[in-house]
């Protein structure tokens, strides 16, 4: 009796993985460096707060929005490639075959196999046999624009809650060095998950995730320091 080997690859995370992490991260860094940053400046715990939610909502709506777009360009995109492909497909079908059987014999087939390939395939839905191997679209990984807005603004705004904590239940005094630390600590665990979920070393993916955070609050503090002191 055959047994049924079944192998779990980490390529077809990329996607939401990225997003994922991105939109977090973002939402964690941008947050917590505005929080720290205004806190710095000497304003009241009330101002940081609103600062900090300000943020929050501003910057899940500017990932929101920019997803949105740059995901419905490929959709579009997508969309005029299986639109010129059908007319292709209707106006000279010989061609077409020809054209999906050449591509079978770029990956290995030989001539007369990759044309009895390209007929079977074709048999069936002829138009998602090209976009699959000749546009290299398919249904699973075709662009989802509200998919991808919703998903990063949840994301974003997820991360984004993190840094704002602290500045609502922490005393005043308090307000920056615990953002600092909630902060460093959700990059570290984000950077580690990232890393793992990717296949990548878990110890250099947190300790790159958590410097450029670390760098961006030490930035913004000392901006706040110095226009706080100015004003």
């Amino acid at each position: 009796m055959r047994t049924v080997h079944i192998e779990t690859h980490r390529a077809h995370r990329i996607g939401w993985l990225r997003a994922a992490v991105l939109g977090a991260n973002d939402g964690v860094v941008s947050v917590a460096s505005l929080v720290v940053g205004v806190a710095a400046g000497g304003a009241t715990q009330a101002t940081v707060l609103l600062s900090g939610v300000a943020g929050l909502v501003a910057g899940a709506m500017s990932m929101a929005a920019g997803e949105y777009v740059s995901v419905q360009s490929q959709a579009d995109t997508e969309t005029a490639d299986i639109g010129r492909e059908r007319r292709e497909l209707a106006d000279d079908p010989e061609q077409e075959l020809a054209e999906l059987t050449a591509i079978y014999v770029s990956r290995g087939l030989d001539e007369s196999l990759a044309r009895r390939v390209a007929e079977q395939l074709t048999a069936g839905d002829t138009l998602a046999a090209h976009a699959r191997d000749e546009l290299g679209i398919t249904e699973t990984l075709r662009a989802r624009p509200v998919q991808a807005a919703l998903a990063s603004a949840a994301a974003f705004a997820g991360g984004a809650v993190l840094p704002i904590v602290p500045a609502l239940v922490a005393p005043a005094s308090w307000v920056s060095p615990v953002t600092v630390a909630t902060t460093l600590v959700a990059l570290l665990a984000l950077g580690a998950m990232a890393a793992y979920a990717g296949g990548a070393p878990v110890a250099r993916g947190a300790a790159r995730v958590t410097f450029w955070g670390a760098l961006a609050m030490a930035l913004t503090a000392g901006v706040g320091r110095l226009f706080g002191a100015v004003l």
